[in-house]
């Protein structure tokens, strides 16, 4: 059973950081790409950062980009996501996603490229 548990989500000022964690089990985890998304109630889903299954490729979200860093730990079967700078925008639900295939890594991904999220962790950036 495929299981994608985060964490490290909280209460931070503006301009402060804080680290998302995923913890990947049921599937191997080296053979997939990865993804962060967010949600928020007047937004819906929105994609934040991909890597690639090896971990030597990523991109991001235009609003996000020069701010956050994704990266894995295939060892740990663990996707992170480190986010500096937060502001306002960043209040949401983050997701951590599955790609559907394996050895596949789609630059800019949509939801059907992905088969598996988690149960999210609130991040909420407030004064």
């Amino acid at each position: 059973e495929v299981q994608l548990v985060e964490s490290g989500g909280g209460l931070v000022q503006p301009g402060g950081s804080l680290r998302l964690s995923c913890a990947a089990s049921g599937f191997t985890f080296s053979r997939y790409s990865m993804a962060w998304v967010r949600q928020t109630p007047g937004k819906g889903l929105e994609w934040v950062s991909a890597i690639h299954y090896g971990g030597g490729m990523t991109s991001y979200a235009d609003s996000v980009k020069g701010r956050f860093a994704i990266s894995r730990d295939n060892a740990k079967n663990t996707l992170y996501l480190q986010m500096n700078s937060l502001n306002s925008e960043d209040t949401a639900v983050y997701y951590c996603a599955k790609y559907a295939i394996p050895y596949r890594f789609k630059t800019y991904p949509v939801s059907n490229d992905y088969d598996y999220r988690g149960q999210g962790t609130q991040v909420t950036v407030s004064s």
